[in-house]
């Protein structure tokens, strides 16, 4: 009897460190790309914000070409500005957003950016970025800081060698991007930053202007937007603004170029591209179960009136057309994106704060084991 019931007690535990190790097992955060972005938004800096809101798709779009152990990552963008007498916490520093997969309230941040002020404390708004951000915990997130800019980067309070050495102990590879001359922004430090964050050092024109390729896909990517946006049930308090601020980031990115609209209709057909606190279909999709709590007084009003089943239908033929189309964009994509790289190269300009993102994104990406 007693070794039967010592058996028993032995299996009983054998069979609970297996549940807990799968659960363990199950529990692993999924891998993320995380990228802060802290703009230089003094007087002299009109042409970076520019610059940002021109690339931010292009950006996104580099990203979700990685992978890591054939599974996409959750990408997420911080931005903080500084230098700006207009908008400060003391050091002239804001943290815009947090860590966010929330792309729309990105762009919709950025085009509300203006330039003034001239108190560019460099040290502060890393080691701000660095202890604030919700950075991940896993060894194969891949962190990264980029911040661009065009003074001596000693200014204020917080030495960059103080800021620099904890970012490095986050793992967070700290990256420039100084807004002229290379010799200049070696003599302002500026290199020595990146050296010292694991980084990489570039210098731009943030004057220049980014050059568009226009090409025969464009149009087709555009009507196939539209189509999307119609596959977007708002729910919430906050979803009907939502849905709207969706349309109004689809015309900021219009009033750049088409190309640059096209790009973020490509970033919309994308995974990474989620709306799960506003829009019905991309919640649905994350939890089969979230229609029985769903607040029908927050509904579009056609769906107010119908019953759980029949929002459930009109919620799941959304989801089928919504994948057609991102397929649609998606093959078109890889037909324009060849089309591009078909184009001489020789007439390029300088790099701009797009180019230098995306260069060093590919470069550790494949420090850390990401396939693109």
């Amino acid at each position: 009897m007693k070794r039967i019931i010592l058996l028993s007690s032995i299996l009983c535990a054998f069979t609970m460190l297996s549940c807990k190790q799968k659960v363990s097992a199950n529990s692993v955060a999924k891998e993320k790309i995380q990228v802060a972005i802290l703009l230089d938004t003094s007087g002299s800096m009109e042409g970076l914000i520019e610059q940002a809101k021109s690339r931010l798709w292009n950006i996104v779009n580099t990203l979700t070409t990685l992978k890591f152990q054939g599974k996409t990552p959750e990408i997420e963008i911080a931005l903080y500005e500084y230098g700006s007498y207009n908008r400060y916490d003391g050091d002239y520093i804001r943290q815009i957003t947090p860590l966010t997969t929330d792309l729309d309230l990105i762009s919709q941040e950025l085009f509300v950016l203006t330039a003034g002020g001239s108190e560019e404390y460099c040290g502060t708004v890393i080691r701000k970025a660095t202890r604030n951000l919700d950075w991940g915990q896993n060894e194969t997130d891949m962190k990264l800081i980029y911040i661009a800019g065009n003074e001596i980067f000693e200014q204020g309070k917080i030495p960059y060698t103080v800021a620099i050495k904890e970012a490095i102990g986050k793992n967070i590879y700290v990256n420039t991007i100084h807004c002229g001359s290379r010799d200049v922004g070696i003599r302002d430090f500026w290199q020595d930053v990146a050296t010292k964050g694991n980084g990489k050092f570039f210098n731009i024109d943030s004057n220049a202007k980014v050059r568009y390729i226009v090409t025969p896909f464009d149009d087709e990517i555009q009507h196939c937007n539209m189509r999307l946006n119609d596959t977007y049930i708002s729910y919430g308090k906050d979803g009907y603004s939502k849905k709207e601020n969706q349309k109004t980031q689809d015309k900021n990115a219009s009033s750049i170029s088409s190309a640059n609209s096209t790009e973020r209709a490509v970033s919309k057909s994308k995974n990474v591209y989620k709306n799960t606190s506003w829009d019905l279909v991309d919640k649905y999709k994350e939890d089969k179960k979230a229609l029985e709590t769903i607040d029908k007084e927050y509904l579009p009003e056609e769906l107010q009136d119908k019953s759980k089943e029949e929002i459930k239908g009109f919620v799941e033929q959304k989801e089928k057309e919504r994948a057609t189309i991102q397929k649609q964009i998606s093959e078109l994509a890889v037909k324009r994106q060849a089309y591009i790289d078909e184009q001489p190269k020789n007439n390029d300009p300088d790099d701009d704060l797009g180019k230098a993102i995306n260069e060093s994104i590919l470069t550790f990406a494949k420090t850390k084991g990401y396939t693109f």
